[in-house]
């Protein structure tokens, strides 16, 4: 028996809104490729509290560990930054976001998660990605790049 082969499962919907969202909302923006996202390894953004789940499987890692990583990183981006942007997408983000110190960070760009069900209540067309880059400018911060995939 030789080693399994695993592929990766396409992502679901949400994903998919969201990977194409820079594309529609800035010009020059490039949809990434399969197994990529916007903002992947990019300096300055984190894009979801669980990291990680199975095809079809919503939620299913919510309770593996995921969440002390984030929180972790807010906690220290607290302590050691100020003027940030954050992006809440749905009420599990926004619930989150109630310990962001808002006089600190008050920088927020809220709306419903990009999930099939809900994408249309505000986040299509939310332009979010350009906004929170007008937000950094008019801090001095350098905008992020979202053009290259």
């Amino acid at each position: 028996m030789g080693p399994v082969k695993r592929t990766a499962a396409p992502p679901p919907p949400g994903v998919e809104d969201i990977h194409g969202a820079p594309s529609t909302d800035m010009d020059g923006a490039v949809r990434p490729g399969r197994g990529e996202g916007p903002g992947r390894a990019r300096p300055g953004v984190l894009l979801n509290a669980v990291l990680s789940v199975p095809a079809h499987q919503a939620r299913s890692h919510t309770e593996k560990g995921w969440a002390r990583f984030p929180e972790a990183g807010v906690s220290w981006l607290h302590q050691n930054s100020s003027g940030l942007v954050f992006m809440l997408w749905g009420s599990h983000a926004q619930r989150k976001g109630s310990a962001i110190h808002r006089k600190q960070h008050h920088r927020i760009l809220q709306t419903a998660h990009p999930c099939l069900l809900s994408v249309y209540r505000g986040f299509s067309g939310g332009r979010h990605f350009s906004k929170n880059n007008g937000l950094l400018q008019t801090t001095g911060k350098e905008p992020i790049t979202w053009k290259d995939p």
